[in-house]
């Protein structure tokens, strides 16, 4: 009898057990998913794409939005699209010069993020894609003040800071800092040097909105580097963290990626091996198949090769370095877009 009762209270501590292990993952993929779905924009209204799918191919519209003191309406300092390429096993990250001369539909000619401002997602979209013939498939939106946070949340992205990028960054800094939410950013801090370093969240900000020491070019350059440590953390953090990591990132982003979007994403991305993550930049600043300089009432653009564009989608759609199509060997066929 004593056996049994000993047996008993066996079955029911293993039962216990394995009600835990099995309860805690599901609670900690519910509070994920809880989580995910109030970062997902609302989608009543979304611009339909005129474009179809290449297959292998999904192109994710990164924005980076810089509206100071709440301001309701502000434009895109930063549009990148991440390239998740199933074809060739690999991830694309290409800038959008935010200075790109092109037709905004309903609003006439101008700057490219100035499509943000007249109709936010749904008109950079179109924007997009109507100008440069590349579908886009999601979005993710992240305010800078935000991408502060997520910065401090990851432990720091690291970077290698060139000496003429210091006395600037700090410049940046002070500001940064002070619109920096954060609740542990402690004091203030500059960059004492050049070199590889771990910059916090309000250093980061201030190193992407570098942009008179070179050009717009450069801090697209630069907006890359702190995406590519990003994602090298993630790359090397412990999957385990991973649901931990998302739950406190997920409040600070917009999406229209829904939950099984972003765990097919993860899945696709994660058979990368080895990850291989390729840039891009359009226009292609070459002095040959681009013309910057102020233009009529538009301010300073880029006014871009038409017929350029087909480097733009080979790298995307076909997997062809910029740097190496066969386009840009013939300068006899440049139509600049007037």
């Amino acid at each position: 009898m004593r056996n049994t009762n000993k047996k008993s209270k066996f079955i029911k501590i293993v039962i216990t057990l394995l009600i835990l292990l099995i309860a805690i993952p599901l609670f900690t993929f519910y509070s994920f998913y809880s989580k995910l779905n109030t970062a997902i924009a609302d989608d009543e209204n979304a611009y339909e794409s005129k474009y179809q799918s290449v297959e292998g191919i999904t192109n994710i519209l990164l924005l980076g939005t810089d509206g100071r003191q709440k301001e309701l309406d502000f434009r895109s300092d930063c549009m990148m699209i991440a390239t998740i390429d199933s074809n060739n096993k690999n991830i694309k990250l290409t800038s959008l010069a935010r200075d790109t001369y092109v037709d905004i539909p309903g609003k006439g000619k101008g700057k490219l993020n100035a499509a943000y401002f007249w109709g936010k997602e749904n008109l950079t979209f179109q924007t997009i894609e109507e100008n440069l013939g590349i579908k886009l498939d999601k979005f993710i939106q992240v305010d800078f003040d935000d991408l502060m946070n997520i910065v401090n949340i990851l432990g720091g992205v690291e970077v290698d800071v060139q000496k003429h990028e210091v006395d600037i960054t700090n410049k940046y800094i002070v500001p940064s800092y002070e619109e920096c939410s954060y609740a542990d950013k402690g004091d203030m801090k500059l960059i004492k040097s050049p070199g590889k370093q771990l910059l916090n969240g309000y250093q980061a900000i201030a190193y992407t909105r570098i942009r008179y020491t070179d050009s717009a070019i450069h801090r697209d350059a630069r907006q890359r580097k702190v995406i590519l440590s990003m994602i090298d953390t993630l790359k090397n953090e412990d999957f385990s963290r991973y649901p931990h990591l998302l739950n406190k990132i997920l409040p600070y982003v917009s999406t229209n990626l829904s939950p099984s979007d972003l765990i097919n994403i993860a899945f696709t991305a994660h058979n990368f091996k080895p990850l291989t993550i390729k840039q891009g930049q359009f226009p292609i600043i070459d002095n040959v198949h681009v013309k910057g300089g102020s233009y009529k009432n538009a301010g300073w653009v880029w006014l871009y090769d038409l017929n350029s564009r087909k480097v733009l989608k080979d790298f995307i759609n076909k997997d062809i370095d910029m740097d190496k199509n066969e386009y840009l060997k013939d300068n006899s066929n440049i139509q600049l877009n007037y």
